[in-house]
């Protein structure tokens, strides 16, 4: 009877033992976004799956991944207790932090805009873009003030030329005088002139006439060269104030689609970026805003030579890693993460997945 009931002791203290040794499942919400979550060979890779996997292996985790399709349903799943934490490309932002927790930023990112390739979009100087610029606004109202300055010459020649015998006006009335003196006027600044004052007063004002033609016309040519130049580059695209009225594609309850509905662009929302990249290429939209490293990732690899990342990064924001509220494992993982970045385990993993050697 003592031996039977020194077994039971022994067991009752050896089971809790072995429950402890064995190490804890953890479900992990997350979702495909090249270069953070990638599949390769049925297997989750990228540096977001990369730095996970290091902070489970500090902390002697296992894990289970739960995929998801959208942001908002990996919050979901974080809402329902269906998972214990998300990783992806998630931003930290104030809205998202009243309903769940977050670890500390464990990347540096913001928004950024994609463009078709100069060559897609048929640039190289072909004649829609030519007579987008020719008819553009600024070259417009250039043409429309000189112009209005071809009424001061015209007027000078029509009052020289009126009395002068053997002049080119063949009336010296008002109106018609004018108007010929007008198209004369019009025709120096082209070069087209085909007949020139006879009096003295006004061979002087042709010849200061000429010499502003011969100025324009240099004028004109440089700033039309160089607005065709743009529009080939950039297309009309270059920065976030030009998004307005645009057709720009992005992902489902991302921080872009809120952005991009604040500035009045017309959102096409996809529910994966690939989607977006496609609808981009197709010609669906206009551009594709999302976050930078996405972007320059798919720019430098799938996308090389059929899509430019243009501008600069804006509306800076940092990833982290989801909790719902009150997570217990929140604070073991900020301190792991903190010994990631410290022993440069961190920076390796940044390093592989980044050209850029530099810290985020």
């Amino acid at each position: 009877m003592l031996r039977l009931r020194l077994l039971l002791c022994l067991c009752a203290l050896l089971i809790p033992c072995a429950t402890f040794a064995q190490p804890k499942t953890v479900r992990v919400a997350t979702k495909l976004v090249t270069p953070f979550v990638m599949e390769e060979k049925g297997e989750l890779t990228g540096f977001s799956i990369e730095l996970w996997k290091s902070i489970a292996q500090q902390l002697q985790l296992k894990t289970e991944f739960v995929r998801q399709t959208t942001i908002p349903d990996l919050f979901a799943a974080l809402k329902a207790k269906r998972a214990d934490l998300g990783i992806a490309a998630i931003s930290i932002t104030s809205e998202r932090g009243q309903r769940y927790d977050f670890s500390q930023p464990m990347f540096a990112s913001g928004l950024q805009i994609m463009v078709r390739h100069q060559e897609s979009r048929g640039g190289g100087g072909t004649m829609p873009g030519f007579i987008k610029v020719i008819f553009g606004r600024s070259v417009m109202e250039m043409l429309g003030t000189m112009l209005l300055l071809c009424l001061i010459p015209a007027h000078l020649v029509w009052f020289s030329e009126k009395n002068h015998k053997g002049g080119f006006l063949e009336h010296t009335s008002y109106l018609p005088g004018i108007w010929k003196a007008y198209w004369w006027a019009a025709g120096t600044l082209g070069a087209q002139a085909d007949e020139m004052p006879k009096g003295y007063v006004g061979r002087f004002v042709a010849v200061f006439w000429m010499f502003v033609s011969i100025v324009f016309v240099a004028y004109f040519t440089a700033a039309a060269t160089a607005s065709l130049t743009v529009e080939q580059l950039q297309g009309n695209i270059r920065g976030p104030e030009d998004l307005p009225g645009k057709r720009v594609a992005t992902t489902r309850g991302s921080t872009s689609a809120k952005y991009l509905q604040e500035a009045h662009a017309e959102t096409r929302e996809t529910d994966t970026i690939e989607n977006a990249f496609k609808s981009l290429e197709n010609g669906e939209v206009d551009a594709v805003v999302f976050d930078a490293p996405v972007l320059l990732y798919y720019a430098s690899h799938s996308g090389k030579g059929t899509v430019d990342v243009i501008g600069k990064v804006f509306r800076e924001e940092n990833y982290g890693i989801a909790f719902p509220q009150d997570g217990p494992l929140r604070k073991e993982i900020n301190l792991t993460l903190l010994k990631l970045k410290e022993n440069g385990t961190y920076q390796q993993i940044y390093d592989k997945w980044f050209s850029d050697t530099s810290k985020p």
